[in-house]
């Protein structure tokens, strides 16, 4: 994670990397304003296997090559599980949080928890994208890239201001309350409400529990003998019934529950 992110590396629920591989690509400087990075998903099972990955969203936009077709694909909320098998690969475009909006023309909010054919925003050309990607990794981004310097919006300052609460969000553990951003960003409550459902589609709560549990999971998978306890007081979350809440409503296990997948190698969760 960089200074200048706005979403973290983490997401993938489990145990990381043991049948897929994740790669991630910074996006070309000029498109990096809306643009949080180029994601390629890839794997190779033998004949008969099969396997699955369970991801908790960020709170972004992607635009998603899979199996020829572009799609979009609003916040998730929930999480959700992608089977596979055999040999693939998906390819994918990270927005940043809020700067969607600019190319959508509508409140994000509108595409939450929704995945559309590219083609209902751009239309043919869309089609005709998707039909030329193929190849190796760089030559996707370049053709994804282009594509979008054709449509690129005019700037918009609300993304830049929506970009930085939501990196005081992701990064500094002083904000760890809704009031804390209002205070820092001496924004009314209710303006920033319907900020953040305007642009980013999600409310400024949903962001900051987001990705506190993103590192819950990502802590608790890496250091299974860790206490939880101690994993949700770091993370701010001083009402230990609190965090076994939001954490199981989340990842679908306890905390000891999950953590005893991961050392298992088991998937520990199924959507």
């Amino acid at each position: 994670m960089t200074e200048s992110s706005t979403t973290s590396e983490y997401g993938v629920l489990g145990v990381r990397g043991v049948d897929f591989t994740l790669e991630r690509f910074a996006p070309a400087p000029d498109l990096a304003g809306l643009v949080e990075r180029h994601w390629v998903v890839s794997w190779a099972l033998p004949p008969g296997r099969r396997a699955s990955v369970t991801l908790l969203p960020h709170p972004c936009v992607n635009v998603v090559l899979d199996r020829g077709n572009l799609a979009i694909a609003g916040v998730g909320r929930e999480r959700f599980t992608y089977p596979y098998a055999g040999e693939g690969r998906v390819f994918g475009v990270k927005f940043r949080p809020g700067a969607f909006l600019p190319f959508l023309g509508e409140p994000v909010s509108s595409i939450t928890d929704v995945t559309m054919p590219a083609s209902r925003l751009w239309g043919r050309p869309a089609d005709e994208l998707a039909a030329a990607m193929t190849g190796p990794v760089p030559e996707l981004i370049e053709r994804a890239e282009a594509f979008l310097r054709a449509r690129w919006p005019e700037p918009d300052p609300h993304v830049v201001l929506v970009g930085g609460i939501v990196a005081a969000l992701l990064r500094d553990r002083s904000t760890s309350r809704v009031e804390d951003v209002v205070e820092r960003f001496g924004i009314a409550p209710r303006t920033l409400q319907r900020l953040f459902a305007r642009y980013v589609g999600v409310s400024p709560k949903w962001v900051l529990r987001r990705y506190r549990l993103h590192e819950a999971a990502a802590r608790l998978a890496e250091e299974q003998d860790r206490p939880w306890a101690e994993v949700a007081a770091e993370l701010g979350y001083f009402d230990q019934s609190h965090f076994i809440r939001d954490f199981t409503a989340a990842i679908g296990l306890t905390p000891v529950a999950y953590a005893q997948a991961c050392r298992r190698h088991q998937e520990p969760v199924s959507a």
